[in-house]
């Protein structure tokens, strides 16, 4: 439809700005070799998750009858992709945002990559997006994803001494705490995708029975 063509396009161009943009500005800093602050700018669920949203909404747009346009077409991963990104804004929205105060272009692509993208996207999914009905058991594959980040995020903090976000940082709170950090982002990655799940239930009864 036009509608979903409009959020396609949208999503598309402010998620690879933000994306480019804050890249060039990790790069800028004279700090660290560029291939640490390359690894660095990966490390970061925010970065990693806007990607998967960039990514999703490129191939729907300009290739949706390749392979990635037919897997990104897939009500499940869109949903997860909804989850991942809703969890981004939801967490630097409840921990994050009071943790530093960035000015300028910093505060422009931070709200882009946090808030505005997020919100596009999660849109997109609720209004254009065919629901399908979903088990509970769908969401365990999604989860994947987080686990692996978090067991990467402590094993390369270990190593280089980087976390990318303070309550992963091993060094200042301690393995023990992290863990409990760790296990309240499950959890909260748990109640989200169950409630997209639920969300996208409803909406697809409602559709068929009117």
């Amino acid at each position: 439809s036009a509608l979903s063509t409009i959020f396609l396009i949208a999503i598309t161009l402010v998620a690879w700005f933000a994306i480019i943009m804050q890249f060039r500005l990790q790069m800028d800093n004279t700090h660290e070799t560029k291939a640490e602050l390359a690894i660095r700018f990966f490390s970061f669920f925010t970065i990693e998750s806007n990607i998967l949203v960039a990514a999703a909404t490129t191939c729907l747009l300009l290739f949706p009858r390749s392979q990635a346009g037919r897997y990104f077409s897939r009500y499940k991963v869109l949903t997860a992709i909804a989850v991942y990104i809703f969890i981004v804004t939801l967490i630097y929205n409840t921990v994050l945002r009071w943790t530093w105060s960035p000015t300028g272009m910093t505060r422009l692509l931070d709200e882009t990559l946090h808030v505005v993208v997020p919100i596009l996207f999660v849109l997109y999914w609720l209004i254009c997006v065919p629901k399908q009905r979903l088990p509970v058991r769908a969401i365990l594959p999604w989860l994947l994803f987080p686990l692996v980040y978090i067991f990467y995020t402590l094993l390369r903090g270990q190593v280089s001494g980087f976390y990318p976000y303070p309550f992963v940082n091993v060094a200042q709170h301690g393995l023990k705490q992290v863990l409990l950090n760790s296990l309240g982002v499950t959890a909260a990655f748990v109640l989200v995708s169950l409630l997209f799940v639920w969300i996208g239930n409803q909406l697809h009864k409602k559709r068929r029975y009117g």
